[in-house]
């Protein structure tokens, strides 16, 4: 693989922008993800200073590539390939929101007891 050859999908899984490269394709092909205010295929090559528009679940990003990452790392190690220009208060706004993003976990003391809490609140009540 020649590696001046990038493709966008693979480059934002890669960044850890996306769980997998399916969510990353999915994305752009919805129009979530632009460069320069305009629409892009998932197939097109990712080359250094280009400029992205993303928009996650989690929160909007603009990011600037610093250098071209072939295959997932850490998330240490992958901050170094590009430069968040997202503005402070898209960051602030999101985090001043009451409600906690869903993580897929389930949140302590929220929902339904497990059977450690069932019995607990079994011994308390005598029961």
């Amino acid at each position: 693989m020649n590696a001046e050859k990038l493709r966008v999908d693979k480059y934002l899984w890669a960044i850890r922008i996306f769980k997998t490269r399916t969510q990353a394709a999915d994305a752009i092909a919805a129009g979530k993800v632009k460069s320069n205010g305009l629409d892009i295929k998932a197939s097109k090559p990712v080359s250094i200073a280009d400029r992205f528009e993303i928009k996650t679940e989690a929160r909007k990003w603009i990011i600037e590539v610093t250098g071209l990452l072939h295959q997932r790392v850490q998330y240490a190690e992958a901050i170094n390939y590009y430069v968040d220009l997202t503005p402070e208060e898209e960051i602030i706004k999101k985090a001043d929101s009451a409600f906690i993003d869903y993580t897929g976990k389930r949140q302590s003391k929220q929902g339904r007891p497990t059977k450690k809490n069932r019995r607990e609140l079994g011994d308390a009540f005598g029961v």
